[in-house]
């Protein structure tokens, strides 16, 4: 049995990416959006890419400390970044995306890293709902 524990609403309005605004209902979320400069846009605003890869990084990050808890490896400085990349096929007229997550870690090994790497992506809510649909590709740095 599964239970509701939050539900993000949020709304984008006018034409979108292209110059419209994406807020949330609680008005936490509140940015403008733009084609990015490297798509031909202004760039002077966030893009759906980015508050995807935000939010991918903020959920893994968060996957990544739950498997290392559950393996009892200790962590210390940690970070995740994640590189959402919009693709279009010029034939079909489509677009779709990829995507490549960065784990930078201290304090463990190299063969550690790359375990928890793999543990999170299969618990983390994001990569559940990519999986099969996106394609990612993972890797650990340690120092």
């Amino acid at each position: 049995m599964s239970e509701t524990t939050y539900t993000a609403v949020a709304t984008s309005t006018a034409e979108g990416r292209n110059g419209g605004r994406a807020t949330s209902d609680d008005g936490a979320l509140d940015v403008g959006l733009a084609v990015p400069k490297a798509f031909g846009g202004a760039g002077d605003g966030t893009n759906p890419e980015q508050l995807f890869a935000a939010g991918w990084a903020s959920c893994f990050v968060g996957a990544v400390r739950r498997v290392a808890g559950v393996k009892k490896v200790p962590l210390n400085d940690l970070a995740v970044v994640a590189e959402v990349t919009l693709h279009h096929d010029t034939d079909a007229g489509e677009f779709h995306l990829s995507a490549a997550l960065h784990l930078e870690a201290t304090g463990i090994d190299q063969a550690t890293a790359d375990e928890l790497m793999r543990g999170a992506h299969q618990v983390c809510p994001y990569s559940k709902a990519t999986r099969g649909n996106v394609e990612v590709t993972l890797d650990a740095t340690v120092a």
